[in-house]
């Protein structure tokens, strides 16, 4: 079951995103990268993002695994590319495909949670000193990703 829906949404995935995509890797369905264009308009706009996305076997009963590979500054993103998302954990619904959690990784750059963070430093710094947080993600972006 999980083979099929992967493969339904593969191709789904070659037509739908606009700043989004991702596709399989080494040919295996249950192992795809993915790339998010740094959303317009904020701080990760020029960045390329690549993540890694490990689906399980009882895929889409059990979320996927993603993890940035791209170092980002966000507050909910850790340094070693961890995501905190509730819809990648306690909130997953089977009805989500892999498009609607790169559109919700996508907004979740434009408009982060600090309040639970995976990086506190970086929560601290969005909270309490927005100009200097923007200005380092800007430099992350500039440094890691394949922007210019």
């Amino acid at each position: 079951m999980a083979m099929k829906r992967l493969q339904k949404e593969l191709i789904e995935m070659n037509t739908s995103l606009e700043n989004c995509s991702a596709g399989l890797k080494n040919d295996n369905i249950f192992e795809w990268s993915g790339i998010i264009l740094g959303p317009k308009d904020s701080v990760y706009e020029g960045g390329i993002f690549n993540l890694d996305i490990v689906f399980p076997t009882d895929y889409p009963f059990k979320p996927p695994k993603i993890h940035f590979i791209t170092k980002i500054y966000h507050p909910n993103i850790s340094e070693s590319g961890g995501i905190c998302l509730d819809i990648l954990k306690n909130q997953w619904s089977p009805a989500l495909t892999i498009s609607k959690v790169l559109l919700s990784l996508s907004s979740m750059m434009v408009d982060p949670n600090p309040h639970d963070p995976l990086s506190p430093q970086a929560a601290r710094e969005y909270l309490n000193d927005r100009e200097f947080f923007n200005k380092k993600a800007k430099e992350w972006v500039k440094k890691y990703s394949s922007g210019d």
